[in-house]
């Protein structure tokens, strides 16, 4: 195939007879040029776009509006898990909407427990045993567990079984009676082993 020199060549290499002519009595030639650099610009943006959305490589926990979670000097890594979420205002269970705060300080239940998240957390630990069931994790998630039942701890950093394991993000000025609530009513949804979200410094 010979080399040509660059420029559109669309109307020369594609003859398009029924553009060739501006009518039925009309002579004069009409050559179509097709500028394809917008929507190349535009695809691209869009691909972009949706790579950033949908990238698995973000942050495990994205602390919500009005949540400042306290420092530390720990690099670890919070593996995922159920997110329990402590703002000034509300309570959130995985980003939904459990109760207000307001509602829960001034309940004067004898149980200290918190109803709607209870439901949550026990129908999340039934999921979750399931997955332990089926053999549905990881292997070292697989060995933590192993090693849970035969009463021994995981080494620093090691990635934990993820029964009984869930996630709090509490306000760094969230009353104690609220913190109370939340740790009595998750574990009395069988989530016995709770990590405490930090900022680190």
């Amino acid at each position: 195939m010979p080399v040509h020199v660059a420029g559109p060549r669309l109307y020369k290499s594609i003859k398009f007879q029924h553009l060739a002519k501006g009518g039925a009595s009309s002579k004069k030639n009409m050559n179509i040029h097709l500028n394809l650099t917008p929507f190349v610009d535009m695809m691209t943006i869009l691909v972009t776009f949706l790579l950033m959305v949908f990238s698995a490589t973000g942050q495990i926990l994205q602390a919500q509006k009005g949540l400042e979670l306290p420092k530390a000097d720990s690099k670890d890594v919070l593996q995922t898990a159920p997110v329990i979420v402590i703002t000034n205002h509300e309570i959130t269970y995985q980003g939904q909407l459990i109760a207000t705060v307001d509602s829960v300080l001034h309940d004067d239940s004898p149980t200290l427990r918190i109803d709607a998240l209870y439901e949550r957390l026990q129908e999340a630990a039934n999921h979750i045993a399931d997955d332990v069931r089926i053999g549905k994790l990881s292997q070292n998630a697989k060995k933590s567990c192993d090693d849970m039942k035969n009463g021994l701890r995981p080494p620093p950093g090691a990635e934990l079984c993820p029964l009984g394991l869930a996630i709090v993000q509490g306000d760094q000025t969230t009353d104690a009676r609220l913190i109370n609530k939340i740790v009595k009513t998750a574990k009395d949804a069988g989530f016995d082993n709770l990590l405490f979200a930090i900022k680190n410094k």
